[in-house]
């Protein structure tokens, strides 16, 4: 059993089998595998069940006993993905490390991710282990066959992580951090080009304290994460090596959650990634990937597995999970720490929110209105044209061009537009047309239009906008309805449901920062309201009518400390309870609050997922995400989507539309990250 380190908790599934016997285990797999078929549940229950030390032991012993190599009878015995896993279980971890690296080396072509996963995460030791395993193993040299496959600056990474010389995590010097900033910088943002070496170098060689020092100061110093300055200056497997590096020097934990996540979400299983990791973080870290995965991806690594896997296959790994982490939102106490320094984390960090739609510089709004007239003059429509100059201006020069149009042409550009293009590309355009608070005002309108209430809608605007962006709201929808939005929204819903959605369109948010005494009483109220606190105190419908005031009225600095706190007094996330304990409408407002309070562009990059995910398409948000955001923060909701979902909104949006609706969504999002 791999040993933690000195004062550590071990945080490894698999444990030393007591009164572990080799020689009996060896007679037991033996008659498993003796005669016609084999005793696979006997087997895998006796395997994932001892140590990898234990396993070893079992080898020494099946060859004593039988003069057979325990390994080669089982690959005789078993197929498969089964097979793979088993014996993989059976080599040592640097072994099996070596003979992934090896097959992601071997015959056409080079399996990149492989090598990324494996040499981004592991420790000095672990990479001197795997060099010598290596050679042990097939004779050759690691560092030369790795630089006989691979090429470029990603080549020169992947030499300098298999040095094993990263220095040791009591090495941090503050001048040091403010240094390796600075030279990250220059090397990339304000450099013309990029000096991909300064990257190498600083990434491939610091303490991972040091380097988590210089990521917070590169934050606070550039107003972006080092991944975003890695993704705009960096591409393709060099990329994706150094952002793998980052995330590990991050947390090795959350980097498997994500790869065991993405390895089993959508259609197929990546069943190579999924059996690499089960194996060799069993003894290492699994308890902290469950945890992280649970926290992360709100379901459990085990129902995942369950869900995703079949036959003795699945049974082996659910044995390597170690447990289910059912309880949605309950966390382990190590894992309630964690996401109390996330929270530390997110408090602390003051990322620049930017658009994709910009003041078009030597702006000429007599020349664009003459432009659209003539796109949309005679027969035919220039629908390039109109795409064109709309989408690559700001909402604020859109207002002089329409201003400037009906005082050229005598005409309403709006109403012109309206007869001339139709269909998805007419509402995106018209949208962008529309100044910000009118078009939300309408899509509030709509949504409580006809039969039946669109809530998502309303929930999506009034849980989301800012103070300002409300009260603009309300003024302009009194202007353009005859009717206060209090009035209309007390008209389409109702009961607890109302008085939300009522007291987030007061744009009545508190706007100062956090009071850590309240924040505690607050988290103390959800608690109760939420039924997990020691001792429920006062009746119900208070309770809720304070659990509703503190998510609707106080600030989002300090919302983030009362989940903080709410976390720290509880072991739970309140999203995760919220989900759990709350229902319909109510838990669907109260989860977008917390969601957007604890990171708004995310919250819009898993909308805009949703909204393209499987079978067709919701335009209809789709639209509107892209309208309203994209001014305000739709550069980061792209960084939050390629991030979370491993393709980019670009991506997605080629994928999901078509036509002229394409190009203009295409050019509202602004690049391909």
């Amino acid at each position: 059993m791999a040993k933690p380190a000195q004062g550590a908790k071990y945080r490894g599934s698999i444990h030393d089998f007591p009164d572990f016997d080799p020689g009996q285990d060896a007679e037991a797999l033996y008659t498993a595998m003796k005669g016609f078929g084999s005793d696979k549940e006997a087997i895998l229950e006796l395997i994932t069940s001892r140590s990898n030390r234990q396993r070893q032991e079992i080898c020494q012993s099946y060859k004593s006993l039988y003069g057979k190599d325990l390994i080669a009878d089982l690959k005789y015995e078993l197929t498969g993905k089964f097979e793979r896993l088993i014996v993989g279980l059976m080599r040592p971890l640097a072994y099996c490390d070596a003979k992934e690296i090896k097959d992601a080396i071997s015959g056409i072509g080079t399996d990149e991710k492989c090598l990324i996963e494996i040499l981004a995460s592991r420790t000095n030791e672990q990479i001197h282990q795997l060099v010598a395993a290596y050679k042990d193993a097939y004779e050759r040299d690691l560092e030369a066959d790795i630089i006989g496959d691979t090429s470029g600056h990603f080549q020169k990474m992947l030499v300098v992580l298999l040095q094993g010389t990263r220095e040791a995590d009591d090495v941090v010097s503050e001048d040091l951090v403010q240094q390796d900033v600075q030279d990250l910088y220059e090397a990339g943002e304000l450099k013309w080009g990029t000096d991909e070496a300064q990257f190498i170098y600083i990434l491939g060689n610091r303490s991972k304290q040091h380097l988590r020092l210089v990521f917070d100061e590169y934050l606070k110093t550039t107003g972006k994460p080092i991944e975003a300055s890695i993704r705009g200056e960096l591409s393709g497997d060099f990329e994706k090596l150094m952002l793998a590096v980052v995330k590990c020097i991050r947390s090795t934990p959350e980097y498997f959650a994500e790869r065991l996540f993405k390895a089993m979400k959508g259609l197929g299983t990546r069943d190579n990634t999924l059996i690499r990791i089960m194996v060799t973080r069993s003894e290492l870290d699994m308890l902290d990937i469950r945890e992280i995965f649970r926290t992360k991806y709100e379901k459990s690594l085990y129902s995942m597995i369950k869900n995703d896997t079949s036959g003795d296959y699945k049974k082996a790994l659910l044995k390597l999970c170690g447990g289910d982490d059912d309880a949605a939102g309950q966390f382990f106490p190590e894992a309630a720490q964690v996401a109390y320094q996330m929270w530390e984390l997110s408090a602390v960090a003051r990322v620049e929110l930017k658009g994709t739609v910009c003041p078009v510089d030597n702006f000429n709004p007599d020349a664009d209105a003459k432009a659209l007239r003539k796109a949309m003059k005679g027969l035919g429509t220039d629908e390039d044209t109109i795409i064109d100059i709309i989408t690559h201006r700001s909402n604020a020069q859109r207002q002089q061009i329409r201003q400037t149009f009906k005082s050229h042409f005598g005409r309403d550009l709006m109403a012109d537009l309206k007869s001339e293009i139709s269909g998805d590309l007419a509402r995106l355009i018209l949208g962008l047309m529309m100044p910000p608070a009118h078009y939300d005002a309408k899509q509030l309108k709509k949504a409580m239009e006809g039969a039946g209430t669109d809530e998502k809608a309303l929930i999506e605007i009034l849980a989301t906008r800012t103070n300002a962006e409300i009260r603009a709201i309300c003024e302009a929808y009194k202007e353009d309805y005859h009717k206060s939005l209090e009035d209309a929204l007390s008209s389409d819903t109702s009961g607890h449901f109302k008085r939300i959605l009522i007291s987030l369109a007061t744009g009545n948010r508190e706007e100062a920062g956090e009071d850590r005494d309240q924040a505690r009483e607050d988290a103390q109220v959800a608690a109760e309201i939420l039924e997990i606190a020691d001792r429920p105190s006062g009746d119900k419908t208070s309770l809720e009518t304070r659990f509703m005031t503190i998510l609707c009225t106080r600030s989002y600095p300090h919302l983030r400390r009362v989940f903080q706190e709410f976390v720290k007094m509880t072991n739970y996330d309140v999203e995760h309870i919220i989900k759990k304990e709350m229902s319909g409408d109510v838990r669907d407002v109260f989860v977008a609050i917390v969601q957007s309070v604890k990171n708004k562009p995310l919250f819009f990059a898993d909308k805009l997922y949703k909204s393209m995910k499987g079978a067709g398409t919701d335009e209809k948000t789709l639209t509107r995400i892209m309208i309203s955001r994209s001014e305000i923060d739709l550069l980061n909701i792209r960084r939050e989507f390629i991030e979370k979902y491993d393709k980019s909104l670009h991506q997605a949006i080629e994928g999901d539309t078509s036509g002229d609706f394409l190009k203009a969504l295409i050019a509202v999002c602004g690049g391909e990250d």
